[in-house]
């Protein structure tokens, strides 16, 4: 089953768990948004479009994240005139996974998935701040080779020239445009 809805300005086209990145939404991660404005939603043989948008029916996501997007950069020209700005800016951007799609007078599901979701994050917390209680037993560092420090580079940048350098001789201008220029 899939649904179009709008929110932000913007239509999606969603399906059941499809992970969407939306414009901001208010809440917090692991709470529920719902979406009212539902623009179509059907199946492949049954579609039903709203007019303009299906009454009752209503689209349920899981809040995963909010964080900021992409660097946005603006840049203004005037050209011929010297006049350049460039500014930028990161949207922030919320992450959401689409749980149910409900149609009119249909009811949401249990949230029994989500509760279980919840509870070994909480474990595994508790565990890594167990193991970082208990002092790790420390291992003797291994002692590096002599010959790395034999194979240092010099200290200084005259240590480090070559003695002498030679240089190639200078090739001599060409005869015949010595000779055109006398005449």
């Amino acid at each position: 089953m899939f649904a179009v809805i709008k929110t932000g300005g913007k239509q999606y086209k969603v399906a059941k768990n499809d992970v969407l990145i939306l414009e901001r939404l208010d809440g917090e991660e692991g709470e529920t948004v719902s979406f009212g404005e539902v623009l179509m939603m059907g199946s492949d043989d049954n579609v039903t479009i709203g007019e303009p948008m299906i009454a009752g029916a209503q689209v349920t996501a899981e809040l995963l994240e909010t964080r900021k997007g992409k660097k946005i950069t603006v840049f203004k020209m005037k050209r011929r005139k010297g006049y350049r700005r460039t500014k930028g800016h990161r949207q922030f951007e919320s992450v959401v996974r689409i749980t149910d799609i409900l149609a009119k007078g249909e009811k949401p599901a249990a949230k029994k998935s989500v509760a279980k979701k919840a509870a070994p994050k909480v474990e595994a917390k508790a565990e890594a701040s167990k193991a970082e209680a208990k002092p790790a037993a420390k291992k003797p560092a291994a002692k590096k080779p002599a010959a790395k420090a034999a194979t240092k580079k010099p200290a200084t940048k005259a240590a480090a020239k070559p003695a002498a350098k030679k240089t190639a001789p200078k090739k001599a201008a060409p005869k015949k445009a010595a000779a055109k220029k006398e005449d």
